[in-house]
């Protein structure tokens, strides 16, 4: 099916239904907005791990909704993952590619209407508290008015923000004692277990406070409430009983393949892999990456019980939705930063009392830029015809829908991933291409047009793969330079 007609389709669904919910609808419903960050799809319901993890509030969550099990960021990294998700524009189209762009300051997204900037001109009271856009506690610029700040937040999207508009995030713990390995790639590429296990004094704890103590209020009008947990992001620093699960004798490596980047392309994580490797650090890696995933569940169980037990409960949509994958040793890789499944795949629910069938899952590729036409439809929003996203609803009615639809991620400029069914295509700005036939290929280990037998072999899938690569490639603009305080 060709683009236009898809989307096209897709536009008019969206205004029938978008019609018949205003019509029936006499209370707008309130929003609860999810993000986590660098959460890949290890999570239990989720399957990417092969052994046992602790997630049951993300799987309570999936019960209670649609779990999307082929969703995927439209960057592998935080910035430009989640400038386009709130802003609706794809990264290729602005020219937003790196975190360290500031989004406002790009041309195409200066006057972007984002998500709870929309939500609040049709009413609502759009509120926020921890990482929903790109923020890191220890680096913080300086804005235009020479205030400290910990990331890329934008006052106008919202009516309160916590800690404050320009603080996302409350101060993180750290151990009393730091283990130091010599050759450590980054200083914060690192983990270990807080003793004390004082979670009120986490971080992500104090945000769900804040969250928590917002479920309990009574609202005059309806409210869109972002929520943004840290965790499982570096460095992992969680308290020693999320640790205490996951017995480092009992971590399982991710299955990898030797010589993998043979038929692929190089990525600037290798250092850290081999570090990893040389210090016979992978299993230790893992075990705090999983403590951090548990922990977060966690903080989720808070803040779903919190709802459950509010005035809210049955007038409340909520959305759960990670930036980006992460990759922990597959294709010698740390982090994201690729266009393979590691760092493209995401988690994405949705439950929409009323609308979602509980359990239900659909298996099709999706985007995170589908959240902002999605979330416009189930509240009665009129369609925008400048979001690039595809309205989920009639999927959220009717799991059985196929779209026949690909996804595009991109990582920095003409750095392309097209994801299918069935496969995925890169395209490298160098001219670089890999082609994983996901069918008999989950891991993406072997390269199908890696030769010119191949290339000849797959031509017509590559051809029909690039039908989806994006029509504008925006160079990534010019941009003011800020000072940056460290801690």
């Amino acid at each position: 099916m060709k683009r236009e007609i898809l989307f096209g389709t897709i536009a008019l669904t969206a205004v029938g239904v978008s019609e018949a919910q205003t019509k029936k609808q006499q209370v707008k419903p309130n929003v609860l907005f999810i993000a986590v960050d660098d959460l890949n799809d290890w999570i239990s319901c989720m399957g990417g791990y092969r052994g046992k993890v602790f997630t049951p509030n993300f799987d309570r969550l999936a019960s209670q909704g649609m779990l999307f099990t082929n969703a995927h960021c439209g960057a592998p990294s935080s910035a430009p993952s989640r400038a386009s998700l709130m802003t609706g524009i794809h990264p290729a189209t602005s020219g937003m590619y790196e975190n360290g762009q500031r989004w406002r300051d790009v041309p195409r997204l200066t006057n972007a209407v984002t998500i709870p900037e929309y939500f609040r001109q049709n009413g609502y009271r759009a509120v926020g508290g921890g990482k929903i856009f790109h923020a890191l506690s220890w680096i913080r610029p300086l804005d235009d008015q020479g205030n400290i700040t910990d990331g890329h937040n934008d006052a106008k999207c919202w009516d309160e923000y916590f800690p404050n508009f320009l603080r996302c995030m409350p101060d993180e713990i750290y151990p009393p004692t730091i283990t130091e390995i010599p050759g450590r790639p980054i200083p914060w590429f690192n983990w270990g277990a807080l003793h004390d296990n004082r979670l009120d004094s986490m971080a992500d704890h104090r945000v769900v406070d804040w969250a928590i103590s917002e479920l309990k209020k009574k609202h005059d009008k309806p409210f869109f409430q972002a929520v943004g947990l840290f965790r499982p992001h570096i460095p992992w620093y969680v308290p020693q009983l999320f640790y205490d699960l996951y017995p480092k004798d009992e971590v399982l490596l991710p299955i990898v393949r030797t010589n993998d980047l043979e038929d692929a392309h190089t990525h600037d994580r290798i250092s850290w892999h081999k570090w990893i490797v040389e210090n016979k650090l992978w299993k230790e890696a893992i075990q705090a990456y999983l403590a951090s995933i548990t922990y977060c569940d966690y903080e989720l169980g808070r803040l779903l019980d919190a709802l459950e037990a509010s005035e809210h409960a049955k007038n409340t949509i909520v959305v759960l939705w990670s930036d980006n994958g992460f990759q922990l040793g597959q294709k010698e890789n740390w982090e994201k930063f690729t266009l393979w499944e590691g760092s493209t795949h995401v988690n994405l629910m949705i439950k929409a009392p009323g609308v979602t069938i509980p359990g239900s899952r659909y298996n099709h590729p999706v985007s995170l830029l589908d959240i902002y036409p999605t979330l416009n439809d189930l509240c009665g929003f009129a369609p925008r015809a400048d979001l690039e996203g595809v309205n989920l609803v009639p999927i959220l009615k009717n799991p059985s829908i196929n779209m026949n639809r690909a996804v595009v991620c991109t990582h920095l400029f003409k750095n392309h991933s097209i994801r299918s069914d069935r496969y995925r295509y890169i395209s490298y700005q160098d001219g670089f291409e890999e082609l994983y036939d996901h069918s008999v290929d989950p891991f993406e280990f072997h390269n199908l047009i890696f030769t010119p037998e191949g290339k000849k072999k797959y031509a017509s899938v590559v051809a029909e793969m690039k039908q989806w690569l994006p029509k504008i490639d925006t160079p990534r603009p010019e941009q003011k330079k800020r000072t940056v305080m460290k801690d």
